[in-house]
């Protein structure tokens, strides 16, 4: 199940790109869009990725810290934000667990074939680790913009 607006973050560690860890405790006191995506180097998440990064600047000025999350290896996240110059923090989550509690890792279903895959949502965390609006099954045109509104609307 999903994880909704009112629930607490689930406490994690995870490697990220650069060699880093990023863990929930990195993330308190400050507000944070984590945004899950299926795959770097494909169309539709790099066009999301290169969104929140043409918009960090003003993510920043809100107070709010960027972090993309796949099933993707730290090694792979390195090369995907170096192509596109991303800004922000990509956290990979390869063994799935994170994407299991945040509820992301679901059925899908392409020309009509079923398999377990990450559906692309989108979590705003405040400060004390609660999430307070999720868009599930995003869809990249535009979703940047509503994240951003939803941000400066806290």
């Amino acid at each position: 199940m999903m994880l909704k607006s009112g629930d607490e973050v689930p406490a994690f560690s995870h490697p990220t790109d650069g060699g880093g860890k990023l863990s929930l405790k990195d993330l308190k006191r400050k507000k944070a869009v984590l945004y899950f995506y299926p795959k770097d180097m494909t169309p539709g998440c790099t066009t999301e990725a290169e969104d929140f990064r043409d918009r960090a600047k003003e993510f920043a000025k809100s107070g709010a810290v960027i972090v993309g999350i796949s099933k993707d290896s730290a090694a792979r996240h390195d090369k995907f934000k170096e192509k596109y110059r991303l800004p922000f923090i990509l956290l990979s989550d390869e063994g799935g667990d994170l994407c299991e509690r945040f509820g992301v890792w679901q059925e899908k279903s392409l020309y009509g074939r079923k398999f377990m895959g990450i559906v692309r949502s989108t979590f705003l965390i405040d400060e004390k680790g609660i999430v307070r609006q999720v868009w599930p099954k995003v869809k990249v045109k535009g979703h940047a913009d509503e994240v951003l509104a939803a941000l400066k609307a806290l």
